[in-house]
């Protein structure tokens, strides 16, 4: 059970990430809720992570996170747009409105954030669980899912672009065209086009400024395969 004040910041707080993307800041927080002092915050913002309403992120400034609601609802980080993947060949398109529910509706699935994946030079392997997003049922498809935040511009022209957030299919195997999530060396996470030369894997960008890496394949080891992606606007 939440007091009063409680319940207004994590509302004042989910609000302003649905608006902007952005958590507020303790100022814009104490000038909200009328409060003399930003100790005063300090302790709600407490009270919220303790009851598992709200995460810190370490190491960013202002990162709160929004868990759920006193609903039971699971919230999705700030505002999306969703698209989904047409086929093999990775096309996006946008979803109709009509397609998309609110966060409480049943057609709602949370999805977990796995991390972040690098369209451009890999970065480290996918972290683990960072958050939950709400992503509408009609985007998934059969099997597990989790997300990840693209970093890089590597895939623009297959729509892929910095700050989306994918949404994949967890899976070992992959037709070429697909575009995957490829671990490399066990070490390095990569978002890709899949292409097949002969016993070679090759890692093909969508951006004519990055070369194709053509690996072996005790080298690549795929992790799944894009289905979704979210953008915010």
């Amino acid at each position: 059970m939440l007091t009063r004040k409680q319940n207004e910041l994590l509302r004042f707080i989910h609000e302003r990430l649905r608006e902007t993307g952005v958590p507020p800041s303790f100022d814009e927080m104490k000038e909200a809720l009328d409060l003399k002092s930003k100790s005063g915050i300090h302790r709600l913002i407490i009270a919220l992570e303790e009851r598992g309403f709200i995460r810190r992120l370490p190491n960013r400034a202002r990162a709160l996170e929004v868990i759920r609601l006193p609903d039971g609802a699971i919230t999705p980080r700030g505002r999306f747009s969703p698209s989904v993947v047409e086929g093999g060949l990775g096309r996006v398109r946008s979803l109709p409105p009509a397609a998309v529910e609110s966060e409480s509706s049943p057609k709602m699935v949370p999805v977990p954030v796995m991390g972040r994946i690098a369209a451009g030079t890999p970065i480290s392997a996918i972290q683990s669980r960072s958050s939950t997003i709400a992503v509408p049922v009609e985007m998934l498809t059969s099997g597990e899912h989790f997300a990840l935040e693209v970093r890089g511009d590597s895939m623009i022209e297959a729509g892929i672009l910095d700050g989306d957030t994918v949404v994949i299919r967890r899976q070992e195997t992959a037709d070429t065209g697909d575009i995957i999530v490829a671990l490399i060396d066990d070490e390095e996470a990569t978002l890709k086009r899949l292409r097949r030369r002969g016993s070679s894997i090759a890692l093909e960008a969508a951006n004519p400024s990055y070369e194709t890496r053509v690996l072996g394949p005790d080298r690549v080891r795929i992790q799944g395969k894009l289905v979704s992606l979210l953008r915010r606007y």
